[in-house]
């Protein structure tokens, strides 16, 4: 089984970074399902469903954050 830890913090930081940019997406989590297989590669963070303005923020973040 896995520590939970790192795909946490990692959870934590993506939240953090986000809001920085006034973006928050409510179903933001570690995968669960993934520590139920037997030999998971790795955690899986669950970025979840987010609504059009979110998106849209995001993608303005990511474009912004290339330059």
């Amino acid at each position: 089984m896995h520590d939970t830890t790192d795909a946490d913090d990692c959870v934590d930081q993506l939240r953090s970074a986000l809001a920085a940019h006034g973006i928050t997406l409510p179903s933001l989590g570690v995968d669960l399902p993934t520590f139920a297989a037997r030999c998971p590669a790795r955690p899986l963070i669950a970025l979840g469903n987010c609504n059009v303005t979110t998106a849209r923020a995001l993608v303005a973040a990511l474009r912004k954050g290339a330059v």
